[in-house]
């Protein structure tokens, strides 16, 4: 069973897995802990993390990346058309409004959803961790941003699904590094609460939150986010300066020219790490466009001027996080700055400032989700022992519930779930109606989401069924707020209050047979609607007095009613199987093709190998002509595989490798012959030798025979060598190592068989 922890980054992903000392990050196939989030289609095959991003200078359209920004979005929102500037390949709105990436593969133009590509890139990371682990990987955690709405949250389980991963949680990256850091702390303080701050920088987001941790527990207080602010906005700041300087001085515009700008922006980022250390950086690319090369230069007062907007939005979420959170600064024992946009100088300043401590870099800034979600993985599995530790997680965003009588609400602000609640966690709402009615789920604070972003969660159908008169008879529907942040109706069931006399009661049928559970009378059916947070506790039956002195039991009979789940924007599950099928068949594509490059490289090894064996360890067992033969063949087929067989099918370079090595295995098996056909006659030669010595001490009858024997097996072995020798080397051999071999086996049966039965003589 897999232990996996993944972190899919906006740039890269981090692969974390729980084995017996503790967690590991795995190694791609290049020897690096991170693989780039990139899916690359070429002609015939898709290429996918390092290989991938090795190909978006080359073949920039057909690259994508950052797939991230576009997950469970749609494309009319103002932040989704800015990223959609800056991406060289091309998208298109589908028919309900989403993103649709448009590519030329196989000949043919195809569309994907974003769904699609996680589910490529999430099957490429579960390759790794299978070919790393050796066994199949299934159950898994998975790190999302704390912001993610619930339909993107959905998007990511089924790109789950699609490569056939099963995640046992959908992990808030800042409650995964927070796991990480205190799971292994045993000096937090006993007198209370010590308090922590995790600042995660990333690509191209920023989350904050607030942690408290105890002895065995830690719990989430608060969230907060810019869901457009990261490293690339600091790395575009850096690229729009050295584009208008290029367009200025060399009279390019390398900003309309896509290979050009993603070799600028990549020359960018490795800039701003450079100023991280230093105060001044240069910049030289060549051939960068229209055969010119060109240099830059900058410093960090500069970038940072520049960056200064930026600079001042990284605040904004610690002081929502803060207030949101209920604590002063002074009651911060600690802050953690992680994530692969938090190595700026400026930021380190700005956030010593606002929390009156430097920021702390204990934890690995780029494995910390990784790892976290590695052991989130490991106390969810049932195979690993790990020590008890409490998490309890925040939930970012206020939900509401409604029905066509108006909100159901518990709260000032018309939520039935507040913001920043423990979750998983469930509420039992208690309803009144007559016939089958709807429920709708929505965020109930838009400021909490991005502009143009709907509120709409989900719609659920309650029903159909029917009471057994035509009052409002009481429904209950238990509404879940899942692990993975999931809002969904989970079960209903209608509530009908039944009462009996005592000695009647244990003969009805109707009761016994149907799902009984007692509870207290809550009061007058005219309330339409209640709520509560706790389990429906059960309860024991009440007991009333009629008016004939009978003593009655009031139970409550539940029916389970039908519950059906509309997610506004989600996917529908024969849309979810096409996609699987599609994968499915897309990877039988690629292994298709590594089979052919594999087959390719085979040919080619050989055509090398062969070249100089003929030439030298082969020449003495093969005659000119068939020397000549070989070699023309050979000098073919590498003209052929650098020119027409480049890129050819399985079979066209299986049948050129078996026509090769039937003009070559003859010879082959020429050499191999001699080889065996002198250690078969050392063994026999070593068994006469043996024999000769054994003997000495016994009995002259039994020793001549032996020797005798000995003395035969000699002679017909140099016989047939001195006829053998006598032919060319070329020659097809007269004497076959395994005739010799059989001639030994044949000397040591008979000489042991012998040897033996003249000790049974002397015993005897």
């Amino acid at each position: 069973m897999s232990v996996v922890g993944f972190d899919i980054g906006n740039e890269n992903c981090v692969i974390g897995v729980a084995k017996q000392r503790g967690i590991d990050v795995l190694l791609n196939d290049e020897s690096k802990r991170e693989t780039p989030a990139v899916v690359s289609f070429g002609e015939k095959q898709r290429f996918m993390g390092s290989v991938g991003a090795a190909s978006a200078t080359m073949n920039p359209r057909s690259t994508i990346s950052q797939v991230k920004r576009l997950i469970g979005r749609t494309f009319r929102e103002p932040d989704i058309e800015n990223d959609l500037r800056l991406f060289p390949f091309e998208c298109l709105e589908g028919q309900d409004g989403g993103v649709l990436i448009r590519l030329e593969y196989l000949g043919e133009m195809r569309m994907f959803s974003p769904v699609q590509i996680l589910g490529m890139l999430f099957s490429h990371l579960k390759q790794i961790a299978e070919k790393d682990l050796e066994l199949n990987v299934s159950d898994c955690v998975i790190g999302i941003p704390s912001y993610f709405t619930d339909l993107q949250r959905r998007a990511y389980l089924d790109a789950a699904t699609i490569a056939g991963l099963r995640p046992l949680r959908l992990m808030h990256d800042c409650t995964a590094t927070a796991l990480g850091y205190g799971i292994y702390k045993n000096d937090f303080s006993v007198a209370g609460p010590t308090y922590v701050v995790f600042v995660d920088i990333g690509h191209c987001d920023t989350q904050v939150c607030v942690a408290s941790f105890e002895s065995g527990q830690m719990k989430i207080i608060s969230h907060a986010f810019d869901r457009n602010l990261g490293g690339r906005d600091f790395d575009e700041v850096l690229f729009s300066y050295f584009a208008a300087q290029f367009k200025e001085q060399y009279g390019i515009d390398v900003s309309a020219n896509a290979k050009a700008s993603i070799r600028l922006r990549a020359s960018c980022e490795k800039l701003k790490k450079v100023l991280s250390a230093n105060a001044e950086a240069p910049l030289n690319i060549e051939c960068l466009m229209d055969e010119k090369d060109v240099k830059g230069f900058i410093k960090r007062d500069e970038f940072e001027k520049l960056s200064s907007n930026l600079l001042d939005r990284i605040s904004v979420p610690c002081h929502k996080a803060l207030l949101d959170s209920g604590l002063t600064v002074e009651k911060i024992h600690s802050v953690e700055l992680v994530g692969s946009g938090s190595r700026i100088p400026a930021i380190t300043r700005i956030l010593t400032s606002l929390f009156n401590r430097e920021p702390s870099r204990t934890i690995n800034a780029s494995e910390c989700v990784a790892r976290g979600c590695a052991l989130q993985c490991a106390m969810l599995s049932p195979i690993y022992r790990v020590r008890e530790y409490e998490v309890q997680d925040a939930f970012p965003f206020s939900i509401g519930f409604s029905t066509k009588e108006g909100p159901i609400c518990t709260l000032s602000n018309s939520a039935l779930l507040q913001k920043h609640r423990p979750f998983p966690s469930f509420k039992i709402l208690r309803l009144h109606r007559t016939d089958t009615f709807h429920m709708e789920a929505y965020y109930a604070d838009l400021n909490e989401l991005p502009s143009d972003v709907s509120p709409k969660i989900s719609s659920f159908m309650i029903g159909p069924f029917q009471v057994s008169n035509m009052e409002a008879t009481k429904v209950k529907v238990r509404v879940q707020l899942n692990i993975h942040g999931i809002v969904t109706v989970v079960s209903a069931s209608l509530l009908e209050d039944n009462v009996d006399d005592d000695s009647l009661a244990k003969s009805d049928d109707h009761l016994t047979s149907a799902k009984m559970e007692a509870e207290a009378n809550h009061g007058s059916s005219a309330v339409p609607n209640s709520a509560e947070d706790s389990n429906l506790k059960r309860m024991k039956p009440s007991s009333v007095s009629s008016g004939d002195g009978l003593r009655k039991s009031k139970f409550v009979k539940r029916l389970d009613i039908p519950v059906s789940e509309c997610v506004f924007g989600g996917i529908a599950k024969a849309e979810l199987s096409e996609a699987e099928k599609i994968e499915h068949q897309l990877v039988q594509q690629d292994l298709k093709m590594e089979h052919a490059k594999e087959m390719k490289n085979a040919l080619e090894s050989y055509v090398y190998e062969m070249r100089d064996k003929i030439l030298h360890t082969y020449c003495g067992f093969s005659t000119e002509s068939e020397r000549e033969g070989i070699s023309y063949n050979l000098q073919q087929t590498e003209d052929w595989l650098y020119e027409d067989g480049f890129d050819e099918s399985v079979d066209a370079y299986t049948e050129k490798l078996e026509y090769i090595k039937k003009l070559v295995d003859p010879i082959e098996n020429r050499y191999k012959e001699e080889e065996a056909r002198a250690r078969a006659s050392k063994d026999l030669l070593d068994c006469i030798t043996n024999y000769r010595m054994v003997v000495e001490s016994h009995p002259v009858g039994e020793r001549d025979v032996v020797i005798d024997e000995c003395n035969k097996a000699e002679q017909w072995l140099q016989e047939k060598l001195q006829h053998q020798n006598s032919l060319p080397k070329n020659a097809d051999p007269i004497l076959w190592s395994n005739e010799i071999k059989r001639k030994s086996e044949a000397l040591d049966m008979y000489c042991s068989h012998t040897l033996a039965s003249s000790l049974h003589k002397v015993l005897t």
